[in-house]
């Protein structure tokens, strides 16, 4: 059976008013009698009438909608920090009583989807939007910003002239950082390497540039070879640990991993190679997300409060969309060390 749309029209013929009273009253106009107003809400609830969103969009009020862009070459639904921060942004969308929009970018050079992302931005699709897993310097985004669009980005910071409709969000990794390095040199371990993250980013930079800093003011050498470059995968942590023991002559006693599914890789790979973590290696990584208490063995982590981040991000970007402020934004967390049982004291 066919579903009969109801218009305005039916609800005016109903209550027995004008289809543009029925307008005044849908859009809160305050010269509509309450009698009036009344006998509109009366129709509008016995015909389940729900106004024509487009219409409304067309007329200047708002979708109600935000966009979240995930750039990600890998498959999002194996990965559980992923998930994590979707659902995050679903849930702190929600209780602020707006929709999520999702849109993942396989290739930030794929002219095709990045075109799909300004269309769903200048058709005013959505009010403001989300970007996940951009590098520190992204053209199409700062475009956007540019013409006014209201953006929320994790893991970027303001640069050049910061613009009140760029919101940015990110952990102190370089705390993190020194808060990991510090702990293993407690152990007596001097010996220490880094499975790195994307370097193009600024969290892979930063607990980069954290590490080196880290090192230096504990007077402790940096072995070039134990530094590998990878990914935010486990799939990354895999491959370092496999290339670090085919070129290393000498192995370092510990090994910061660039998060915890990178580190979950590297223990993988350690197994395989019959080392057992933290016996023959000392393992940290960084997120403490789902899996790390529950891992073999427990995982000892940089914790970062993804739930708190985005729910302030989140209410920076409806806060900017609704009220259009000329202050700048930025959402900052810092990190604190969960200790479990991947690391070891050396004799």
């Amino acid at each position: 059976m066919k579903k009969v749309e109801i218009n305005s029209i039916e609800v005016a013929r109903l209550a027995g008013v004008s289809r543009s009273t029925v307008s005044r009253v849908i859009n809160n106009y305050s010269n509509v009698p309450q009698k009036t107003r009344e006998k509109v809400m009366k129709a509008i609830k016995e015909l389940n009438y729900f106004p024509n969103v487009s219409a409304q969009m067309l007329a200047g009020k708002k979708s109600r909608t935000i966009g979240l862009f995930m750039v990600s070459s890998g498959e999002i639904a194996v990965d559980v920090l992923t998930n994590m921060m979707i659902v995050s942004v679903i849930e702190n969308a929600s209780d602020l009583n707006y929709y999520v929009l999702t849109y993942i970018i396989r290739d930030v050079s794929d002219e095709a989807a990045i075109n799909n992302v300004r269309e769903i931005f200048y058709q005013r699709r959505i009010d403001g939007g989300i970007f996940i897993g951009t590098k520190q310097d992204e053209p199409f985004v700062d475009e956007l910003i540019a013409e006014g669009f209201i953006v929320g980005i994790f893991d970027q910071e303001h640069t050049g002239t910061p613009a009140p409709n760029r919101i940015v969000a990110n952990f102190n990794n370089e705390s993190g950082m020194k808060q990991a390095i510090a702990y293993l040199l407690g152990l007596g371990h001097r010996q220490i390497g880094l499975i790195n993250g994307d370097r193009s980013r600024l969290s892979g930079m930063a607990k980069y540039e954290g590490f080196h800093g880290a090192m230096r003011q504990h007077g402790l050498e940096i072995q070039p070879d134990w530094i590998i470059d990878g990914d935010f995968t486990e799939d990354a942590g895999y491959n370092a640990i496999k290339e670090l023991l085919q070129r290393a002559e000498q192995i370092p006693t510990a090994i910061i991993a660039a998060n915890d599914s990178v580190a979950f890789g590297a223990v993988r790979a350690l197994r395989e190679h019959g080392m057992k973590v933290p016996e023959h290696m000392s393992i940290i990584g960084f997120d403490d997300h789902v899996l790390s208490e529950k891992h073999s063995p427990p995982l000892t982590t940089v914790r970062v409060d993804f739930k708190h981040l985005f729910k302030e991000l989140m209410q920076a970007v409806i806060e900017q969309i609704e009220q259009q402020s000329d202050s700048i934004k930025e959402v900052r967390y810092d990190c604190t060390l969960i200790i479990r049982d991947s690391c070891r004291r050396l004799d």
